[in-house]
């Protein structure tokens, strides 16, 4: 055989050999790629995103959409030339598996807590939209959960409310914690509380509970990396009071992300006017309860996804700026935010026309 064939037949050999081993030998990455978009001022499988009920609501239009990235599962095994495709693609992200799923996070690990994000970011996106609104919320202290095995299990209950701890009034999640570490473990705490019972009872009349009860619980040793200290064994959060029913019908989401947008089309339905002025919106930012945009991840693939399905604007946290403007995509402006009231200004200048005193994001 010539020497020229043999060295050719012998590359030939290796370059297989090569994508043979890169179809089969897996790397520690995972893939985002843009997900669904929802306005929230439409409707999904068939029925509207958001449903208010007990205060009056005015018609909309346009477009004020939540947008979503897709990603592989926490068991997927990326394969190299997977990896080396999704490195090449404009519209696929791959990242290190650890950031998607930290610690060895499992899928179902992961759904939970996304569940439990998302449902968070629905209260404050609520909480949000009224207080900017002047409507008034009745915010609580709560048991969010109890420990297997500690103190508080079996006395103290998720969704208890919190009204004082050994006669003190709390009004924040902290002070409860500081409250309890005055003791030394194996004293006794009193936590005054409204059992979750009572006071759902209560939110379904749209009224304040007022039945109030004292439990006694003996502190323990704490066991966990921090300074040694009494525990009881209850994680504390926020829940509310609303005036009226507000309902945020989106299954198969999952994560913080979404707040933002909610809150937006919230405040439309319950003001008159449009508050888009009929242009194609959309974006991405957590919030919290005082109106506080957040940053989210995967802000790349939501552009490209919001572009893809028509829209114009893009209302993105300050703290995405930079890197979505990188590769921002053709034809979408991004509009840098930090509170709801940026977006609320945004979006005047927008349906006004006044898009050259829009903040836009920048490299």
């Amino acid at each position: 055989m010539p020497r020229r064939t043999a060295t050719m037949l012998a590359s030939t050999l290796m370059l297989i050999a090569l994508l043979c081993a890169g179809v089969f030998l897996p790397v520690p990455y995972a893939e985002m790629s843009p997900g669904p978009t929802v306005n929230t001022l439409g409707e999904h499988d068939g029925e509207p995103v958001l449903q208010i009920s007990g205060h009056p609501t005015y018609p909309t239009d346009g477009h004020l959409n939540m947008t979503t990235v897709r990603v592989t599962s926490a068991d997927y095994k990326m394969n190299l030339v997977e990896a080396i495709y999704g490195w090449l693609a404009h519209d696929d992200k791959v990242v290190p598996h650890d950031t998607l799923y930290p610690d060895g996070q499992t899928e179902e690990q992961s759904n939970q807590e996304n569940a439990e994000e998302f449902s968070q970011s629905q209260e404050s996106a609520k909480v949000a939209a009224l207080k900017e609104l002047g409507i008034p919320v009745e915010t609580w202290v709560i048991v969010s959960s109890v420990v297997k095995g500690s103190p508080a299990q079996g006395v103290l209950h998720a969704g208890d409310v919190i009204k004082a701890v050994d006669g003190t009034e709390v009004t924040q999640p902290s002070d409860v914690a500081k409250l309890v570490t005055r003791h030394k473990p194996g004293e006794d705490v009193v936590f005054t509380i409204v059992p979750a019972k009572d006071q759902a009872a209560a939110e379904k009349q749209h009224r304040t509970a007022t039945t109030t009860e004292d439990v006694t619980l003996t502190t323990a040793r704490s066991h966990d990396s921090g300074a040694e200290r009494a525990v009881v064994g209850i994680s504390a959060g926020t829940d509310h009071t609303f005036p009226f029913n507000i309902d945020i019908k989106l299954a198969d989401v999952g994560g913080p992300s979404a707040g933002l947008m909610f809150a937006l089309g919230i405040y439309d339905k319950l003001t008159p006017g449009s508050l888009t002025g009929g242009k194609f919106v959309a974006g991405t930012g957590t919030i919290d309860d005082d109106g506080k945009v957040g940053p989210i991840g995967g802000v790349e693939m939501k552009t490209i996804g919001a572009r893809s399905q028509g829209a114009q604007y893009f209302l993105t946290p300050a703290d995405n700026c930079a890197a979505a403007a990188k590769d921002a995509p053709d034809g979408l402006t991004l509009v840098e935010v930090r509170t709801m009231k940026d977006a609320l200004d945004a979006l005047k200048d927008i349906r006004s026309g006044n898009t050259r005193a829009l903040p836009t994001c920048t490299r």
